[in-house]
Order: structure tokens, then sequence, then C-alpha cells
């Protein structure tokens, strides 16, 4: 593919005097707090991460300036400190999130130096994953598109970036949907002290798309204004005018090292250094403005002298500025979630039909989706012709729904959460839920827009939260072996910012997955696929019903034991105590329901009032959730205790395919009586 024609809007010649010199402040009080970036951290100020942008001026100015704020959508990277002055940061805001002040309103100082941000501006907090902000950027181009707006979402990212899998996934994507979003390659030729040689076999990484059937690619000289932003001004009109998503490759040279902890004399030759320097943008912009005499020498040095005033008022206005408050770590942590005022315990009565528990989510699926109409759910294999996920959960939300709200995505885990990340930005009312993968097995490529996602909340001081609901079929008991029947909630519960719930019945499922979709916040909802169709799992569900978060359930009432269990070892566990109860024995079943958050008081209640516990579930013993439960038993409740604390869940080791294998490694009804009876004999 060639490059696109553009239109040759900007020059030196025809641009408006007004906007050369708009153009000339931004970029000359940009660099100058680019210089003076490095030195707030020599007097143990702060900037402790700084990537110098020098070389990058043209296109970062023109990246701005087609930005309209409370408009479009930007994410930025770590190196955009003039794409943010050129979105309309101020200079004090800039140096505000380079110290880390309380103010700052990228983060209050809780992210990185140089993550610059402004999400009541659509300048979205982004984290220091190179490049997985493309797919956010993606998710809300597929809302731009969706609800018809005006407006464009813009990511921008290094070349190097383009390395990244998730990349590739959000181009596609993109691509596929043809989405309004223009992804920005500022490509400088390195990626830290990595040549571009060692990234791609491409002389430009953007030219590695150049398949893709609906992906415009744009190439233009990063160090220069008007190329840029002839570039930038096309980009927009053909992501607004034709729905398209557009590459924009910004050929830039990076004067100094990549950032404050590198050392490019380590890396590169003299002359390779004098050569960058030679095209620096800013000393080439500033000689054409007097060689076209558009402005002066003595014009030009009275502005600098402004400029030079203004950065020394915005040093000493941002160093007065409050630091964060060390009380405040525990704020922004999980929203406030939806709050039943009907069911206060999630406690449902003797009402409703008796539903089984694939059939309780179908229908809660479908009373939500009816409820809100700006809900939306997407994953692999979700609706094709009868096809409403592996397990047919979902089964006949696209004919109810529309294929516009109900949708297959491609075969890509970061992708399916990460546009859900990017979706829920676009505003407020938008619900979304995603099958993660279709067995929890499968979610560990979307690990990277996981924790991305757990900590949006924390990381923008309360400004942005993903309001997501994660579907995962978890568990085995089906005979599926490896990537089929393995627990990953042990593993997820170790990252705050997360809801994790593990319904056992019809009822709690239904409840806890309507609470989930009205919370803002990001839940996690693991389903025990082997009870989906189970006799035994199936309930009265009351309509409309909904369970709080951090609300256990006594399944079974006792004196003698207490199991504190969630998942498919609820109905083992309820077993094991009928077994008991034959022979005497009067056990308490603790049904968590909700691991984060827990329970706690339930828990210590029943351990207090029976003072012998048995923590049961279906992961591994060894890592696995129940150590977490014992600690907090141990600690609090040590007093009650006329036992050891004993734990029962599967062996270490995956889970083996053979069922002969698979009887092995879970837990079953038998091994928790015999441990429970050891216990009550103790």
């Amino acid at each position: 593919m060639k490059d696109l024609k553009v239109p040759k809007i900007h020059s030196i010649k025809t641009t408006d005097k007004e906007l050369l010199e708009k153009w000339f402040r931004l970029m000359t009080i940009g660099r100058a707090i680019d210089d003076k970036a490095p030195s707030y951290l020599k007097q143990a100020i702060g900037w402790s991460y700084h990537a110098p942008y020098a070389g990058h001026d043209g296109i970062q100015l023109a990246l701005g300036q087609v930005f309209e704020k409370e408009k479009d959508h930007m994410f930025l990277y770590y190196r955009d400190m003039l794409s943010a002055l050129s979105c309309g940061m101020t200079p004090e805001e800039v140096i505000l999130n380079g110290i880390s002040k309380a103010t700052d309103p990228s983060s209050g100082g809780r992210h990185m130096s140089n993550h610059l941000a402004k999400p009541e501006w659509n300048i979205h907090s982004v984290s220091s994953v190179t490049g997985n902000h493309t797919l956010h950027a993606v998710g809300v181009a597929r809302a731009i598109k969706y609800y018809g707006g005006k407006e464009v979402a813009f990511g921008s990212l290094g070349e190097s970036a383009v390395s990244e899998g998730f990349v590739y996934e959000a181009f596609n994507g993109a691509d596929k949907e043809m989405l309004p979003v223009v992804f920005v390659i500022q490509d400088n030729g390195f990626g830290i002290s990595v040549p571009k040689k060692d990234q791609t076999a491409q002389r430009k990484v953007a030219n590695n798309f150049i398949s893709f059937k609906n992906l415009k690619i744009i190439h233009c000289n990063g160090k220069d204004v008007f190329d840029s932003l002839n570039a930038m001004i096309e980009a927009k009109r053909l992501a607004l005018e034709e729905s398209t998503p557009v590459i924009v490759q910004a050929n830039c040279v990076r004067i100094h090292s990549h950032s404050n902890s590198d050392d490019h004399l380590l890396y590169r030759s003299e002359s390779e250094r004098n050569y960058a320097e030679q095209y620096d943008p800013l000393a080439k912009f500033r000689r054409l403005l007097i060689r076209y005499k558009r402005f002066t020498e003595e014009e030009l040095a009275v502005i600098e002298a402004e400029l030079k005033q203004e950065l020394k008022t915005a040093h000493k206005a941002a160093l007065k500025a409050p630091d964060p408050d060390p009380k405040s770590i525990y704020d922004f942590v999980l929203p406030e979630p939806y709050v039943s005022e009907k069911y206060p315990d999630g406690l449902p009565g003797e009402q409703g039909e008796k539903k089984k528990l694939i059939t309780a989510l179908n229908e809660t699926l479908k009373d939500e989706f009816s409820r809100n109409p700006d809900t939306f759910m997407w994953g692999q294999d979700m609706a094709h012709k009868e096809k409403g996920g592996i397990f047919n959960v979902s089964k006949g939300l696209q004919q109810k729904f529309g294929p516009k709200r109900i949708f297959n995505a491609p075969i890509a885990e970061d992708f399916i959460v990460g546009t859900a990340n990017g979706m829920s930005r676009y505003n407020e009312k938008i619900r979304i839920v995603i099958e993660g993968a279709e067995f929890a097995d499968y979610f560990w490529p979307a690990m990277e827009a996981y924790v991305e996602s757990s900590h949006e909340y924390w990381r923008s001081n309360g400004k942005f939260v993903p309001n997501v609901t994660i579907r995962l079929a978890s568990g085995g008991y089906i005979g599926g072996g490896l990537y089929h029947s393995q627990n990953i909630e042990g593993a997820l519960a170790s990252i705050p910012g997360v809801r994790i719930v593990y319904p056992s019945f019809a009822d709690d499922a239904a409840g806890l997955l309507r609470t989930s979709i009205r919370s803002k916040g990001l839940t996690m909802f693991m389903e025990p696929k082997t009870l989906y169709q189970s006799p035994k799992a199936a309930t009265l569900v009351p309509d409309d019903f909904e369970v709080p978060f951090g609300k256990a359930r006594i399944r079974r009432e006792g004196k003698d034991l207490s199991i504190i269990t969630y998942g498919n070892t609820t109905h083992l566990s309820l077993d094991a105590a009928k077994m008991l109860e034959e022979e005497g024995y009067d056990v308490e079943v603790v049904d968590l329901r909700s691991l984060i958050p827990l329970d706690e008081e339930a828990i210590l209640n029943s351990v207090k009032k029976t003072n012998k516990v048995l923590i049961v579930h279906e992961d591994k013993v060894f890592g696995g959730f129940g150590g977490e439960l014992g600690s907090i038993i141990t600690e609090k409740a040590f007093e009650y205790l006329d036992a050891p604390v004993k734990r029962v869940g599967s062996t270490f080791t995956p889970v083996g395919f053979n069922t002969i294998l698979e009887k092995a490694i879970l837990p079953d009804a038998q091994r928790i009586y015999d441990a429970a009876r050891e216990l009550l004999l103790y």
C-alpha cells in the first residue's frame, strides 16, 4: 500500500500567525518542562520517571490540536507530554503529575510520573503496560459507532509497542468492526535500547498491517509540524466520515535517552546522537518562522521570555500543592455496589419457580438486558444462529436483543476484556457482561487486561471504573482435564479492585448476577459449570431476586463443626454433613457465595458457635483461597478454637483428563467426611 494522499491544509506560508504563535508557545514551554524534569529528581523533589519527548514535537503537537476535549477520547502514552499540553493541560498540571502531588489531575500522585491524564476531558488514564490502551481506544470507538457519536478515539504509542500481541488484537478488532479510531505510532527507532530491526523486519512498522481490509495507513514526518498536522486532520476525517480505523505512522527521532533510568551512551554512537539533534523539530520550527518572515527574532525572544516566567510561576504553584494523604490509600479500591432494598441479606424465602442454575442465569441476563438498554455482552461462541455460549447460557439473547448488543468476539481473551474496559468509558449508563474465556482455564491470556482493569478506579483517583461483569465457567467434575477443569479464584483473589463471586445454587446465581450487572465496578462471576444442569443446584428463584456482595448464607445450621465452603464443594459438604448427621453430629455449612468482599462476620460467628472449622474448596489446598480463610480465623477467632483449622481441596497437581485421575485429584464427599470426622474427634 502506498501512503494515502494527504491534503496540505497547513503550511508555514498559509497558516494564520495567531495559530503559529500558539504552536510555538506550546512547543517552547513543553520543551522547557521536558528539559527541566530531570532536575526535579536530582533535587529529590520527584519525577523519578521521565521519558523525554524531544524529537517527537511535530506529531505530538498535531495530536493534541485535532483532539476536542470532552468530545473525542484520548489515550496518551508515557512520552506524550507535549501531546497533553497541546490537548489543553497546563504546565502546572504537568508538573503536579511529575512530582506526584495530591492535586495531580491524572491520579493524585497514585500513578507513575509522566502518565498524563484528565478523565473529565476524556484524556484517559493509562497504565505502564506499553500499548495496552489501544484495546481501550477500540472499546470506546465501538461505543461511538453504536451510539452514532461524531467523535474519534485516539490511541498513541511507540513503534516497539506494536510488537505486543494485544496491539495486534486491537488493530484486528478495529479493522473487523470498522471503528472510528486513530492509532498514532511515534517511531523513534528504539524500544529503550532495542533497535527497530530487532523488533520487526519492516522499516516502517505500520506496513506490517498493510493487508488489513478496512484499515487506512498514513505516513508522515513526525518531526515536522505541518506534515504531522495535515496527516492527523486527514486521519480524523477518515475516522469520522468513513468510520474506519487509521494508523498514522510518524517518523521521529529520540534526542535523549529513553528515560532518566536509561543511558543511551551505552548503545548509541556519537554520530547517531548528533544526527538526532540536527533534526530537532523545535529548532527547525523556530528557523522556519524567521526564514519565512512570519516572526522576527525579537518577537520570538519576547515570547520565550514570557514562557520562562510562566514556567517559574507553574513550578512555584506546584511545589506548594499538598502531598497525598497516606490515609487515602484505601479510597477507591472498590466502588459502592448496588444495594438491594428488597433482599438485604440475599435470602429468597419460599417463593418463586424452581429452576436449574443455567436457566436462572439465562433468564437473569434477559431481564437485565430488557431493564437497561445500555447493556452489552460478547465473548467466544456467544451468538451464531442457535448457539449461545459454549454451554448455551446466553441462548436466545442475540435473537431477542440483536447483534449490536450480543455478539461474538475474536478468539482473543485480552481483546474481550480490554475492549470491555474501553467501551465502559463512553458513559456511566453502560453495563457490560463478557465471557472472559470459554473456560476459566483459558482466561490467562486476558490477565494483562484484567490486572489493568482492577486498578483503574484506584489509579485514576476515583475518576473512572470499568462497569464490567466477567463470566467464567469454572471448576471440574466434568472429565475435562487440562484447560477445562481448573479453578483460578485463589490466584485472582490476591489482586485488589475486583469483586469475586462464586454461587452454588440457582437462586444465588441469579441474585449475584443481577447485583453484579447493576453495580459499578468490576466483578468476576465464577460459574460452577458442572452444576448448570444439576438437579441438586435447582432452587426456587424469585422474580428480580438480588444477592448483596459480601453476604454468606448458612446452608445448614449446626453446633458441632463449621464447614466454610463455596461453589461445587458446597453440595459435597452438605452430603458429608448428612453422612455425619447419621452418626449424631450436627454440622453447620456456610456457603460464602462472595469471596471478595468476604463476609468475615458470618464466618467468625459460625466458628465461635461450633469451635471447630473445616475449610473446603475445589481449588488446590496449597495456595488456594482457603489459606486466606484459615489465616483470618486463626488471627481473629483463635481463642474460640478447640482444634486446628483444617482444609480440604484438590491435590497440588493439574486436574487430569481420565476420570480415574480426576477423582483422585478433586475433593469428594468422602474426603470431606473423613476430615470433618477427624476434627470432631480431636
